[in-house]
């Protein structure tokens, strides 16, 4: 059966491999952040949800039962079977033991993600589920890899990068009249350490990286379904635009595995005329695939293609969804972001006071977030692939997201001197006991000029904008 398929032994290897290992980063967030954010005493705990929410309006498996320990057990679990394909010993085994393991690890976050809330609610949470089933059915290294499965995944990175695209030409004019990047690095949700001086670079090259980004998106994705070598050359300039975008920010896993799926349009002989002392894995790989496998596959496809009609429609809409799931498991979503970009930057910074009454003599010590902007001195870090939930959430805050109950019990922990929320933060400026009152304010800020770095040695400059919350205090009045 070769017309089920050849050519991709090495384009399997890394989806399944690459894939795999975002579900690994995403299950250590899990066990890292989960319980503080949204456990037994989290910001908003899953029993409180699960109360209210429906098994068949979100399905979880912590709906008949959540506790701090299950949620452990299920991520450690998750990190255990995903860490086994990075490895590559599933694939090793017969056709059905890595759609085996891939199912799990779906099923398993599938379970985290509908009960995580607002926690959750970004999309490459979907797309890491979406990524998760569908290369399931690629099979071990016993069968020819199935050219139906790697064509989908070309259609999913053909959703990404289209509907960022369609976003961003539909969203503000900024996109249009090729200004965005201007702002972007420097209001862009978690910057890193280039950002500073990517934001700094000549108005020409930011409107070279704005017509750039429209050609990757709105022109290249077409020809991922184009015959060879044509579909390796766009998967490459897919490649490129994405790594930028590693280079330049914070975005998670996002990046990463679009990066891992663009492999998906890649063969085998186009990666062995630019690595030419790689094998040839058609030398010593399968020839064919059990009867079963095909069928298996083609069902699978098929339910697929089903699933495609709202997202392909969603394309083409006037008001086109970013970052939907049409379905409650996840599959086959709309994706887009940065729509609009925002031209200012705000920040909520959060102090505390352990003075008995929080008058004007009060001293107010500054609480500092691992990713977010704080301290004007502290330079951003590198975190992604690794997501930081708290510090994005932060961002949303500070633009006036309407659902501010996560960020009320936050304070209310902070007011406690809850350990497992105070290990989110980077300084906890009151080690020895939780303070008396707690303030948040909000500061504008920018990245400091040439002359500004290099006499203050800071990357930001910041300006009091106003307060958002007053002194509070654990049963206390003002």
């Amino acid at each position: 059966m070769d017309w089920f398929g050849s050519g991709y032994e090495y384009a399997r290897e890394i989806l399944q491999r690459g894939v795999a290992a975002c579900y690994l980063i995403a299950f250590i967030s899990a066990v890292n952040q989960f319980p503080a954010l949204l456990g037994e005493r989290g910001l908003l705990p899953v029993r409180n949800f699960v109360a209210h929410i429906t098994y068949r309006q979100s399905p979880s498996l912590f709906h008949w039962h959540y506790s701090d320990r299950m949620l452990l057990a299920l991520s450690w679990g998750g990190i255990a079977l995903s860490a086994s394909i990075v490895i590559g010993l599933p694939q090793l085994g017969p056709p059905w033991l890595p759609l085996v393991v891939f199912l799990l690890l779906w099923a398993g976050y599938l379970s985290i993600v509908n009960v995580g809330q607002t926690f959750y609610s970004f999309g490459w949470e979907s797309l890491l589920l979406e990524a998760g089933f569908v290369v399931a059915f690629l099979g071990s290294n016993e069968v020819v890899p199935p050219l139906a499965i790697i064509i989908f995944v070309r259609w999913l990175v053909f959703r990404l990068e289209f509907g960022a695209g369609m976003i961003k030409i539909r969203g503000g004019s900024e996109w249009r009249d090729f200004t965005a990047l201007y702002y972007h690095h420097e209001t862009q949700p978690m910057p890193n350490p280039v950002s500073w001086f990517v934001h700094h670079a000549p108005k020409w090259f930011h409107r070279g990286e704005v017509l750039g980004s429209h050609f990757a998106q709105l022109i290249v994705p077409f020809f991922l379904f184009a015959p060879q070598p044509v579909a390796s050359v766009a998967a490459l300039i897919v490649i490129l635009t994405q790594l930028w975008l590693v280079f330049t920010g914070n975005f998670a896993w996002l990046n990463w595995i679009t990066v891992v799926l663009a492999f998906s349009a890649i063969d085998d002989a186009s990666l062995r005329f630019v690595l030419p002392w790689l094998p040839d894995p058609a030398v010593d790989g399968p020839t064919d695939s059990p009867i079963w496998f095909v069928i298996l596959v083609l069902a699978a496809t098929a339910f697929l293609i089903l699933l495609s009609y709202r997202p392909l429609l969603n394309l083409f809409a006037r008001h086109q969804l970013m970052n939907a799931s049409f379905n409650r498991y996840h599959l086959v979503n709309a994706y887009g972001a940065f729509g609009t970009v925002t031209k200012e930057r705000y920040e909520v910074i959060v102090e505390g006071s352990d003075a008995d009454l929080p008058g004007t003599d009060a001293t107010w010590r500054e609480y500092q977030f691992k990713g977010k902007p704080g301290d004007p001195g502290y330079w951003p870090r590198q975190f992604a692939p690794y997501h930081l939930r708290l510090d994005w959430l932060m961002w949303f805050l500070a633009l006036g997201a309407p659902d501010t109950r996560w960020f009320e019990m936050l304070l209310v922990r902070l007011l406690e001197g809850d350990k497992p929320t105070l290990k989110m933060m980077r300084v906890n400026p009151f080690p020895d006991a939780p303070p008396q009152w707690l303030r948040a304010r909000v500061f504008a800020y920018r990245f400091t000029t040439g002359a500004e770095r290099r006499e203050t040695g800071d990357c930001w400059m910041r300006t009091e904008m106003g307060e958002l919350m007053g002194p509070i205090g654990l049963g206390r009045d003002r």
